[in-house]
Parts: structure tokens; sequence; C-alpha cells
């Protein structure tokens, strides 16, 4: 009887490994070392097992594979939630950056959703503690933690992608929110706008405070008021930026000295206030110049076109990936704990000088 104790486990779903090894007439266990140590079998054989695979369309667990040799190579990334609905690509935009990153690098992505509730914190810390990732990048604004246990003490590197935990010494790649916000809402007073209505994310959300803080100081640094800026939100998550958008419509409507341009915290704001406020009859630009950020690609194709700051996130999940697999090599390289990666302003139709 052959023994079969170090076989890595399979799911019953397509082709086995079996099948494998009867196509292309060799043992099971021979087309095990093939899949985990080619080195041990002959050129010849390897060939016969590769082209049996292919033509099965034979996938190995790669998870089962990683713990036969001792080493996970799954990495996790936990999101903030569940994933952003609507038109909004940004969370869709970030895994594709994250896992291209690590295919290239060979390790796989594991996508958790955390939820805040009890449940999702103890299930990731199992799959933490319990060896089946190899590292994490948390999208979250707090560590997962409970029963005593933390993420951060799982004994896994960890790297926190548009959000600054550099303060808690965890290495983070974040673009320049502040920074562009200010410079963005620079140009607008520069094309003559004095009076502007901010709608916001979370109020406390580090996004947020970045955003409207890079806001105020475009207007102290041009002499104008804080009394010039009116704003709207501060009481629902990003994931509600579509209901954010269609309240500050509703809060924009009764203002008496009407401000002439928006800045929105994030594109899904951004349109379903455009796409309420034309209802009124305001027309954008010429009677209301519209500002967003996170620069999803359907901004392009919105009417009128939607001014946007873009973040980098394929150069954002690159640099993540990087730090991660330093921590995971142990690299002894001396790294700043936070990295930032500067956003770009996309000027389109929906900004334009404004009439009076």
């Amino acid at each position: 009887m052959k023994n079969n104790k170090d076989m890595p486990v399979e799911e019953h779903s397509g082709p086995l490994m079996a099948d494998v090894a009867r196509l292309a007439g060799v043992a099971i266990s021979t087309v095990s070392r093939a899949l985990a140590n080619p080195g041990r079998v002959n050129e010849k054989t390897r060939a016969k097992i590769d082209a049996a695979a292919k033509q099965l369309g034979y996938t190995p667990n790669a998870m089962a594979r990683g713990l036969r040799v001792g080493k996970s190579n799954t990495i996790m990334i936990i999101l903030p939630g569940s994933l952003y609905y609507g038109v909004s690509q940004v969370i869709p935009q970030v895994l594709q950056s994250i896992n291209k990153a690590l295919l290239q690098n060979g390790y796989n992505l594991m996508i958790a959703n955390l939820g805040r509730d009890p449940e999702s914190e103890r299930h990731i810390l199992n799959l933490a503690f319990g060896g089946t990732i190899r590292g994490a990048i948390i999208l979250s604004s707090k560590l997962p933690e409970i029963d005593g246990r933390s993420l951060a003490n799982a004994g896994l590197p960890i790297v926190s992608m548009l959000l600054d935990m550099s303060n808690a010494g965890v290495p983070s790649v974040v673009t320049n929110d502040r920074e562009a916000v200010r410079d963005a809402v620079a140009e607008l007073i520069r094309m003559g706008h004095r009076r502007f209505f901010y709608i916001a994310g979370p109020q406390d959300n580090y996004h947020d405070v970045e955003r409207y803080g890079g806001t105020l100081e475009a207007l102290r640094d041009a002499g104008i008021s804080k009394q010039a800026l009116s704003r709207s939100g501060g009481n629902l998550d990003y994931q509600k930026g579509f209901e954010i958008g269609v309240q500050a419509a509703a809060d924009f409507a009764p203002l008496k000295d009407r401000p002439t341009a928006v800045i929105a915290t994030s594109d899904d704001m951004a349109i379903s206030f455009v796409s309420r406020i034309r209802q009124t009859g305001l027309r954008i630009p010429d009677d209301l110049s519209v500002l967003s950020f996170d620069g999803a690609p359907v901004c392009e194709f919105c009417f009128p076109p939607l001014s946007t700051i873009e973040q980098p996130f394929e150069e954002m999940g690159q640099a993540a990936v990087a730090r991660l697999l330093d921590g995971i090599g142990q690299a002894e390289k001396v790294r700043d704990l936070r990295v930032t990666i500067r956003s770009r302003l996309i000027l389109r139709e929906s900004v334009a000088p404004p009439r009076n």
C-alpha cells in the first residue's frame, strides 16, 4: 500500500492528481513529487506530467502545496467591510494591482472582508495564527483583534495600504491626500472660485481628515476665510458614497450665497451629487464646478466628464507588495515606515471658471 501521508490534499472538483497520473502513465506519487519538487523528477517524465495536466486543465491546490513544503504562499488582503458596490472602482483597482504584483512573485491572494464583527475578526485571526497565510495587507484603519489575540502578534509581516498606520509601527503605502486636495483647490481658486462646498466622508476617518485639511490649507494660503466653505456629510461611511452625494445635493439646494465649486471626497459622492443637482436646473460647469477624489475610470464617461484626483493604485499595489516581501524575506533594508506615492489631478469638463 502506498503511503499518501505527505501527499497534497485536493478538493474534489475538476480533474484530480490521479487523473493526471493515469494520463501520463506514472504513479500519483510521481505527479506529487513533480509538482512540489520538480528537480527530483527527470525531464522526460516532467514533460509528460506537464502535458497531461494541461490537457486535463488540472490546477493543484496551491494552499495544500504550500503547506506541504511548510510555507504558505498565500497573502491575505483585509478589506474594510464588504466590497464597495456601484460604479466605484477603487477597491477592484486596488485588488487588481496587488494581485498582479503578488502573481509576479509567486504568491496567491486571499480576500477577507473585515466587517468589524467578532466572527469576522476571529476567522481572520484563526487563519493568521494557524499558518494559512504568509503575510497580510490591510485596508482597514484598525488591526483585527479579539479574545486577547491581535493580528499584530501573529508573527506575520503586515503592510497597510491607503491608510497611514506608520505611527503604530505598521509599514504604510499611501498617497498624498492632503497635498493633492490642497493643490486641486488652489487650482479652483486660480480659476476665480471663492465660495466652496465640501462633501465629506466619515468624520475622523483618516482620508477625510487629510482631504478636508488640504482644502482648508488652500483657502488659508489664498487668504480666503473658512466661512467661504460649506460642509455636508460626515456621518456615513465611504461605502455609502452615493447616499452621501444625494444628501449633499439636498443640503446644497437651500444655500443662499451659493458656492461655485464643489469638492467631493470620492467619485461616488460626486456622481450622485451631479445627477441630483442637475435635476434642479443647475448646469455643470456653467453654474457649478465639481471636483472629486479617487480617479475611477468611469469618471471619464460621466456627463459632463468628471474632474478627479487620480490615486496611483498600480504603483501603490506594487510598493505594498514589495514592502511585504521585504518582511517575508526579512530583508535588512533601511526603509521609511511610510511610503507616499503622489496622486495626479485630471481636469475635465466638470470644472470651469465661475461665471460671476
